[in-house]
C-alpha cells in the first residue's frame, strides 16, 4: 500500500523549467514545494550536453550544461524546494493523488496544485517511417549526448545527421568530442533552421555538407550501420553515403502523458497540453511549464517559462478561482502551432509578453492575421516563421478576445514560401 503524503506544489520534472518554477515559488513563500524526477540527477538535457551556451536569458551568462544543471538545482535547494530524483510519477489515482514509485517505495502524493515539466524528446527513427534494415548505430541526440558524455563512449566514426535545428548542430559538437566525423548533415527544409552565425561556426569548424530539400529514406547494414539512402526532394534522385552511425535530431513530441492520464486537454499543434497564458491547463489546479508545452525551446526559455508559472499557481494556492470557461486558439495550414494556445477572462500576459508561433514551412514576410468570429483582433507582418525556431507574436490582442465567443483563429493572409 502506498505512503501517503500532502503538500502544497508538486512539481513534475527536474529541468530546467521545473526546477526554476520551483525556486520562484519558494522565494515566493509557496509553501511545501516538492520536484519529482525520474533521472538519478536533476537538470535535464543540459546534464549531458558538455558545451557552453547556457543560462544567457536566465542567468544572464553563459556556462555549459552541466554547470547550467547544477546551478539551477542549487537554486531551487538553497531556496528550500525538495528535490526527489529517481522518482517515476505513474499516474493520477481515483481521488486526484499523483502515484509516484521510487527505490524507497511508492507515495501517494496529494498536491493543491500541480506543475507538469516533463519537457518533450526527440521522435526515433521509428515512429519517422524511415525504411531499410535494423543495424545498431542509429540513436537521437539524447542518445548520443548520454552516451559520450555520461558514459565516455565512442559511438562511431562516420555519421550522419538527420535534421538542421539547433540540437543538430548541439550534435555536432557532440559527435566530434566522441571521436566521430559528420559526414553529412540532412533536412527536408529548404535550408537549416539554426541561426545564420551557428550555422557558419559551425561550417568553418566541422565542414559538413548540409544537403537541404532531402531525405534520409533508408538505412542500411547488417550488425552496424553501414550507409543510408539519401532522397533529393526537388529531383527524386537517390545516392548513398557510407556512415557507421545515425543521429536523428530535433521532430519533437512533447513528453505528455500525465496530461492525458489527467484528462487535461492537448492542443491539436503542439501535442502538448493546452494552456492559457499563465500555464494553466483545462484541470483545475494542474499547470504545464517548459517544453512539454511544444516542442522543443532553448533550456533558458525554458526556465522562464518556468519561473513565468510559478505567479499563477500562488495565486491559485491563495484561492483565486479555477477559469470557467477557455478560448481555444489555433492556427491553419500553413501554419504548425502557436502557444499559449488558450485565452481566459481577464487575459494574462503569456511569458515573456508574446506568443510563439511556428510553421510547417518557411514563410518569409508572412501578413499573419488573427481572427474570431469573423472579427479581426490583430494584424501584422512577421518577419520569418518556420518549422525550427519559434516567430514571436505579440500578445496584446488576446484583450479583445470575447470570452464567450468561438474559438480564434490565426492565419496567414500572405506569404513568401521557401519551397523545396
Amino acid at each position: 500500500m502506498s505512503a501517503r503524503e500532502a503538500l502544497d506544489v508538486l512539481v513534475v520534472g527536474a529541468g530546467p523549467a521545473g526546477l526554476a518554477a520551483a525556486t520562484e515559488l519558494r522565494r515566493m513563500g509557496a509553501g511545501a514545494v516538492v520536484v519529482v524526477e525520474r533521472e538519478a540527477q536533476p537538470g535535464g538535457i543540459p546534464r549531458h550536453a558538455d558545451h557552453p551556451g547556457f543560462g544567457l536569458r536566465d542567468l544572464h551568462r553563459a556556462v555549459s550544461g552541466p554547470e547550467y544543471a547544477r546551478r539551477r538545482a542549487e537554486l531551487a535547494t538553497s531556496a528550500g524546494a525538495e528535490l526527489r530524483t529517481a522518482t517515476q510519477v505513474t499516474g493520477w489515482g481515483s481521488d486526484g493523488r499523483l502515484e509516484a514509485t521510487s527505490p524507497r517505495g511508492r507515495r501517494s502524493l496529494a498536491a493543491r496544485a500541480v506543475v507538469l515539466a516533463t519537457g518533450c524528446r526527440e521522435r526515433p527513427r521509428s515512429a519517422r517511417l524511415v525504411a531499410g534494415s535494423r543495424p545498431q548505430g542509429v540513436m537521437t541526440t539524447g542518445m548520443l549526448q548520454q552516451l559520450v558524455y555520461l558514459c565516455g563512449e565512442a559511438p562511431g566514426r562516420r555519421a550522419v545527421v538527420v535534421g538542421a535545428e539547433h540540437v543538430s548542430f548541439s550534435a555536432l559538437l557532440t559527435l566530434a568530442q566522441g571521436g566521430a566525423r559528420a559526414v553529412a548533415m540532412v533536412t527536408a527544409q529548404p535550408r537549416h533552421q539554426s541561426y545564420a552565425v551557428v550555422r557558419a561556426a559551425a561550417a568553418a569548424r566541422f565542414r559538413t555538407p548540409l544537403l537541404t530539400s532531402a531525405e534520409v529514406t533508408a538505412i542500411h547494414g547488417r550488425r552496424r550501420v553501414e550507409a543510408v539512402e539519401i532522397t533529393s526532394l526537388r529531383s527524386g534522385e537517390r545516392r548513398e553515403v557510407e556512415c557507421d552511425l545515425v543521429v536523428f535530431t530535433a521532430d519533437w513530441i512533447p513528453d505528455h502523458e500525465l496530461a492525458v492520464l489527467g484528462a487535461a486537454a492537448l492542443d491539436p499543434g503542439t501535442r502538448g497540453p493546452a494552456v492559457d497564458a499563465s500555464g494553466r491547463t483545462t484541470r483545475p489546479g494542474v499547470f504545464a511549464a517548459g517544453n512539454v508545452l511544444h516542442g522543443a525551446e532553448s533550456a533558458d526559455v525554458a526556465a522562464l517559462s518556468g519561473r513565468h508559472v510559478a505567479l499563477a499557481v500562488l495565486r491559485h494556492l491563495r484561492g483565486e478561482p479555477w477559469p470557467a470557461r477557455a478560448v481555444a486558439v489555433g492556427v491553419d495550414p500553413p501554419l504548425h502551432w502557436i502557444a499559449p494556445n488558450l485565452v481566459v477572462a481577464p487575459a494574462g500576459r503569456p511569458p515573456r509578453t508574446r506568443h510563439l508561433l511556428r510553421a510547417r514551412r518557411e514563410l518569409v514576410a508572412p501578413s499573419v492575421r488573427v481572427e474570431q468570429d469573423g472579427r479581426s483582433l490583430w494584424a501584422g507582418r512577421l518577419p520569418t516563421v518556420t518549422s525550427g525556431r519559434s516567430a514571436r507574436l505579440p500578445a496584446g490582442w488576446t484583450a479583445r478576445v470575447d470570452p464567450g465567443g468561438g474559438p480564434v483563429g490565426v492565419r496567414v493572409a500572405a506569404a513568401r514560401v521557401r519551397s523545396s
